[in-house]
């Protein structure tokens, strides 16, 4: 079990710097690993490696790089450098994405996303475990005329932020595990854990994204959670798990308290079957909150055994 905290840095004259700023501070706080979303403006696996290279205490991963107008010929290469340039503490985390935000931004057409998934996942494998691949599916081909092996790249670890049965199953058979976000602990323990257990051959990890933040002031970090989360309420996979969890709006999701009631929050999740906690989200509320977070949880990160790969 681990603890880890995703970064984001908001009105910074130079992000990589602020990024790289607190991936410190988290680091001396006691967090091991630190994740990184996909957005629009900076590249999450280029962002994970200048993280990882300047703050060798920590682990870093991407949480998670949509497949859907990417090629995994092009995710092997960035994978394998960071991971040679962290020096075997990269993690790869995948998404499926949002269809309204992939096609409207992109151009293409979300079609067949789980058999686009069972083939990125194939082709990665095989490049990350020989060298190459040569690989004619129904929706990718991958045939490298030359050798892909990054040297000083171990295996990098594979995770889906999966949370439907399909992409579950998916992600069981072909992966190490799962990044599910806004799926609270009665979602993990009786839809995930199990679904993605019976699909591996081993024991997945299950990597529970949380929103949350240590504050004094919870109506009004309450209502900001509500306020920011409102988007994931327009996707369907989201949809799905809030509702599951017995909620109307995500924002009803984030562990919001003070550090008796987080840490209480985070024991539920490791107890409905998450191999990891990630907090994110963490500067709904004030900078004050943040850094109470933090420490928290690098708190709790002292309290259980690290196993980050």
């Amino acid at each position: 079990m681990s603890i880890g905290v995703a970064l984001a840095a908001a009105d910074e004259t130079n992000y990589v710097d602020a990024i790289v700023a607190q991936a410190k501070q988290v680091a001396a706080d006691g967090l091991k690993s630190v994740w990184f979303g996909q957005r629009f403006d900076y590249d999450a696996a280029a962002l994970a490696t200048v993280v990882g290279r300047e703050v060798p205490e920590v682990f870093v991963g991407t949480s998670a790089i949509p497949i859907f107008g990417r090629h995994p010929l092009l995710i092997s290469s960035q994978a394998q450098t960071a991971q040679a340039a962290t020096h075997g503490r990269f993690q790869l985390g995948l998404a499926l994405g949002a269809k309204n935000l992939l096609e409207g931004s992109f151009g293409l057409t979300y079609e067949r996303p789980v058999a686009r998934l069972r083939e990125f996942l194939t082709v990665l494998r095989e490049l990350f475990t020989t060298g190459t691949a040569d690989f004619h599916g129904e929706v990718l081909t991958a045939a490298p005329p030359l050798p892909t092996t990054v040297a000083g790249a171990d295996p990098v670890p594979l995770l889906v932020a999966a949370m439907g049965p399909q992409a579950l199953r998916a992600t069981g058979e072909l992966a190490d595990g799962t990044l599910p976000y806004l799926a609270g602990p009665k979602v993990l323990a009786n839809e995930i854990v199990p679904a993605i257990t019976a699909a591996a051959s081993g024991q997945p990890r299950v990597i529970a994204f949380v929103a949350g933040v240590v504050t004094s002031d919870v109506e009004r970090v309450r209502a900001n959670a509500v306020e920011q989360l409102a988007f994931y309420e327009r996707i369907p996979s989201y949809q799905r798990v809030i509702g599951l969890e017995g909620a109307t709006r995500a924002g009803e999701l984030a562990v919001i308290g003070d550090e008796e009631t987080v840490a209480a929050e985070v024991r539920r999740y490791f107890d409905a079957g998450a191999t990891e906690v990630v907090f994110t989200q963490t500067d709904l509320g004030s900078a004050e909150d943040q850094r109470r977070t933090w420490k928290l949880l690098g708190e709790l990160a002292g309290q259980v055994t690290t196993t980050v790969r």
